[in-house]
């Protein structure tokens, strides 16, 4: 058993966000779930849910502020799909903080 059932948070524009994770998270085999429609939202935003296995965990909105300084940490299991993982969401349009490679401070595998 994992400790989280899943994570959200907001985006800027739920949709440009839907086809930038589903590029970026491909590799890592995480897949776009279910789209829930504006009029099914408390907020009337658009919600997008990626997981594995068809089991949304990680959930994207809109129409609430976006935060700052979100990390999300996700799990490869080898370190060549770590290296696709960041070419596709380098190619998707996203800004690295660093090139892929272990991070010794965190821990040997992180």
């Amino acid at each position: 058993m994992t400790i989280l059932d899943h994570i959200e948070f907001a985006v800027s524009d739920a949709e440009t966000s839907r086809r930038f994770y589903e590029a970026a998270l491909a590799p890592l085999s995480v897949f776009h779930v279910i789209t829930i429609g504006p009029e099914r939202t408390r907020t009337r935003g658009t919600r997008h849910g990626f997981g594995t296995d068809g089991y949304p965990c990680l959930w994207i909105h809109d129409r609430e502020s976006p935060a700052t300084g979100t990390h999300i940490a996700f799990a490869a299991k080898e370190r060549t799909a770590v290296d696709a993982f960041h070419s596709a969401a380098v190619a998707a349009g996203g800004i690295d903080n660093g090139a892929p490679g272990v991070r010794m401070q965190y821990h040997p595998h992180y």
